[in-house]
């Protein structure tokens, strides 16, 4: 009878890889992504599962010894332009780990062409074994064709997700817009998120009143240079300061941050505290990997009337006509 080929890979072959008789010891970090996408969505995957999920797997092979986790928290996996990801193929090339381990192949990367290039070329050629654990793939008891291996089928799956998921997550974005829901991490300078609907912002007491100050000031003829440095000689945080205070940004970079004259200036202009929801300035694509890029004002998503106004028409439109 003809020996037939297996369909499904092996996570657990029977006989380990032996050199001159003694099992090969692989060092194995495990490589861990949460993307945008995924954040908050309920059952999605958290760092810290993954981090359990593959540590565990790692020490229970006899022939993997754990040395580490690579984790780009918050990234997309469509394309590889990942800090970490970066890192650990510098460590790999430099011989400190030649197993990678992933909790399944969506974790690692959705891009089809890129995921392929790693997985059947740039791996094989540092000598780096691949193991995706939930999809059950192990580049070392992998099944090859002529066109190569079985991996290019679920990457394209996981590619076609990539892009479906990221244009319905726009689409719910755009439609929040529409309505006039606030859709930001944080409220703008001057107002806070309501507690009992994040959707919605209301004035934020004690920096509502620095906002009103800085049109007051701009209204006597003071620069936009000059108001800033009268907020710093007086020690009141910068919009990104008072973020950080908050702990609604977490980089420490964000600490020491000082009034710009064009942060007084994108305050001046901001419709927002006339009461008008003001969003959709900049565009992104998850899947097609795009960063942010500005869109011109006729392009903005603008909502009248949608909370309580910070700042008075007559004044706002008499500091906008200003010249100098």
């Amino acid at each position: 009878m003809a020996r037939t080929k297996r369909k499904e890979n092996d996570l657990h072959p029977k006989s380990a890889e032996r050199d001159s008789g003694r099992l090969r010891i692989f060092r194995a970090c495990g490589y861990i992504r949460l993307s945008v996408e995924d954040g908050g969505r309920p059952g999605a995957d958290t760092v810290q599962n993954q981090k359990e999920l593959v540590r565990s797997y790692i020490e229970q092979q006899e022939d993997l010894q754990f040395c580490g986790f690579y984790c780009d928290n918050g990234l997309t996996g469509t394309d590889f332009d990942r800090p970490e990801f970066a890192r650990m193929l510098q460590d790999a090339e430099a011989g400190k780990l030649d197993c990678i381990v992933v909790k399944d192949l969506s974790r690692f990367g959705r891009s089809y062409l890129e995921t392929g290039h790693y997985l059947e070329r740039m791996f094989p050629s540092l000598g780096v074994r691949f193991v995706a654990v939930s999809d059950q793939f192990d580049t070392q008891t992998a099944q090859w064709t002529d066109y190569g291996s079985v991996v290019p089928l679920k990457n394209l799956i996981n590619e076609l997700y990539s892009r479906e998921l990221s244009k319905k997550v726009s689409l719910s974005l755009a439609r929040r817009q529409q309505q006039g829901e606030f859709i930001g991490a944080w409220a703008p300078y001057g107002y806070q998120k309501c507690a009992d609907h994040p959707h919605q912002i209301e004035p934020d007491q004690q920096t509502a009143a620095v906002v009103q100050e800085i049109f007051r000031q701009r209204l006597s003829r003071k620069s936009c240079r000059e108001i800033a440095e009268d907020l710093n000689a007086r020690n009141i945080p910068s919009p990104s300061h008072y973020h950080y205070l908050k702990g609604e940004l977490k980089n420490s970079r964000f600490k020491d941050v000082l009034w710009q004259a064009r942060t007084v200036r994108n305050i001046l202009a901001n419709q927002v505290y006339l009461g008008h929801m003001v969003q959709g300035r900049k565009r992104a694509s998850f899947y097609e990997g795009k960063k942010q890029q500005l869109l011109p004002e006729s392009e903005w998503t603008v909502v009248l009337h949608t909370h309580q106004p910070i700042i008075e028409a007559d004044l706002f439109q008499r500091v906008k006509g200003m010249k100098s």
